[in-house]
């Protein structure tokens, strides 16, 4: 689960279910993408290479994304592995999806960055069990061009279909069962962050 939050938690950070080898993130799909994807372990002909795709090592951010797996075309949630070098390829080439002064020299030196970066960096407020702000924030990370294609066809490991575990938090979550909810989400540990990984697109 997301870690708690400390005197010394810093603002920033990425939390994932990873390996030594692998790192999970998470998706929502319609009917015609989810469950294919999960069956075969790839992503099927309707997925369009050509777009941008965002993946959310935080369960609980897909699940406030997503209103549980309910929202229209995001009914299939997906846990998807993939292998840490390929994760930290497309951050050490990604730039920072806003606009931040002071950080980016100037607008233009952003938009530059931005057309020729293949993955951006948002960061989003963490989320409780009851969908709520947390005091610090998750790593959305969107994945285009080049970033997206190696995504689909080397990157990904497994994909499993987590929808029945969305179903089963929620509704211990409405339940009042937060104890038995919290118990059932993924370990999300502190990724080791090595030789700057994150210095570049941490504002």
């Amino acid at each position: 689960m997301p870690a708690p939050p400390s005197g010394d938690e810093p603002e920033r950070r990425v939390r994932a279910l990873h390996t030594d080898t692998t790192v999970t993130v998470h998706q929502a799909y319609p009917p015609e993408i989810g469950p294919p994807a999960a069956r075969d372990g790839r992503f099927p002909a309707p997925w369009k290479r050509d777009r941008m795709t965002w993946i959310k090592p935080s369960f609980l951010w897909m699940m406030y994304r997503s209103g549980w797996g309910t929202e229209d075309g995001q009914e299939t949630v997906l846990a998807v592995e993939i292998t840490r070098e390929g994760f930290e390829w497309a951050l050490r080439r990604a730039c920072l999806s806003p606009y931040v002064r002071g950080f980016h020299a100037d607008r233009e030196a952003w938009r530059r960055e931005l057309r020729r970066a293949p993955a951006r960096v948002q960061w989003d407020p963490e989320r409780s069990l009851r969908l709520g702000p947390l005091p610090y924030r998750s790593l959305q990370l969107g994945l285009a061009g080049e970033a997206a294609g190696r995504y689909a066809d080397e990157w990904t490991v497994s994909v499993r279909d987590v929808t029945g575990l969305a179903r089963e938090v929620h509704g211990l979550v409405r339940a009042g069962d937060l104890a038995g909810a919290a118990r059932l989400l993924p370990e999300e540990r502190p990724y080791p962050e090595t030789e700057g990984l994150l210095d570049r697109v941490r504002a």
